[in-house]
């Protein structure tokens, strides 16, 4: 009998914890780098999907990860925390943040929530460009976390992406996942069942917005600088909507999938096509969202659904030509 998609899951899980644990060995330092982006990619794509569970469309990851980079540089820099109080202070921004905003806006659907949360961004962008103790547009600067070795820097984020997946499948299987599923199928007839729509989406909103905080954190201690324009670039919030959709959302593996094949692909072409790989890249991704709509998921469930069928009519034929007398 093929085995479900499941079952592979669960083989293949200790194999990436393995290779998650052994790859430093193997990376030179070039490769280890990619791998830390691969990983703060798929936490960003895989946090975005949290949201987009309850139906809720968000741009609002830009300003989440900007949020926690200056959170946890200025924490580091003018109040003498050391970097893991610089996290924690940069998660418990990002979580605040996500509760008020959330508090406001998440009566909104559709492009109206997508537009609300864009805008969240762009103020933030907009504060830290006027205001004197953020660096203004000069950005902000840190000494390098574990100084500037990778493979520490590499198992922290790892530690987060970890973080996030756990959160994620703890999610799924809970009875948050079940409300997840029926606001996003029909509010109204989630709220006659008893569900709080607002207080769901607003947990959801908030773990969201933790892990883009975190990655923020991360980034400007790994990369050691930061100004306004990159840390709340409209590109942030598109590129774990794109992984996200890419992969195949409303799952755990789908986000996580999209990031890992887009992040490699967009750096393969980095290597081939020095200008204009991005033209490339984006018809790239213009061809599989138009006709895989479900993402690589889909398509490897699909495939998998295939095989089980064929193996099922296969079994049937045969039972059925030895049970026909000769």
């Amino acid at each position: 009998m093929v085995r479900s998609l499941k079952t592979y899951a669960v083989l293949w899980l200790p194999a990436g914890l393995l290779a998650l644990a052994l790859a430093p060995l193997v990376a030179d330092p070039y490769q280890l780098h990619i791998l830390i982006l691969i990983l703060m990619s798929a936490t960003m794509a895989l946090s975005w999907d949290l949201l987009v569970r309850t139906g809720q469309l968000s741009l609002a990851h830009a300003g989440f990860f900007g949020l926690g980079a200056y959170a946890a540089a200025l924490t580091y820099s003018q109040l003498g925390f050391n970097w893991w109080l610089s996290f924690l202070a940069a998660a418990l921004a990002g979580g605040l943040a996500a509760l008020g905003l959330g508090m406001i806006t998440l009566r909104l659907h559709g492009m109206y929530f997508a537009i609300a949360t864009l805008a969240f961004a762009e103020v933030l962008r907009t504060l830290t460009l006027q205001i004197n103790f953020t660096g203004g547009a000069v950005g902000v600067t840190l000494p390098a976390i574990f100084g500037g070795s990778r493979v520490a820097a590499y198992f922290l984020v790892a530690v987060i992406f970890l973080i996030c997946v756990l959160t994620s499948v703890l999610l799924q299987r809970s009875r948050w996942g079940l409300a997840f599923q029926a606001i996003r199928a029909r509010q109204s007839v989630a709220e006659v069942l008893g569900v709080n729509t607002i207080k769901t989406k607003l947990a959801a909103f908030v773990i969201s917005s933790i892990f883009p905080s975190l990655v923020g954190a991360f980034y400007i201690h790994y990369v050691t600088y930061i100004i306004p324009y990159e840390a709340f670039s409209l590109n942030t919030s598109v590129s774990a909507l794109v992984m996200a959709v890419f992969g195949g959302i409303y799952s755990t593996a789908g986000p996580v999938i999209g990031a890992v094949v887009l992040k490699v692909l967009e750096e393969y072409l980095k290597s081939v096509i020095v200008y204009g790989y991005t033209v490339i890249y984006g018809l790239i991704l213009a061809l599989v969202i138009l006709f895989m709509p479900n993402g690589l998921l889909g398509v490897m469930r699909r495939a998998a659904g295939s095989g089980r069928a064929k193996q099922v009519f296969r079994w049937a034929g045969g039972r059925k030509r030895a049970e026909t007398p000769d």
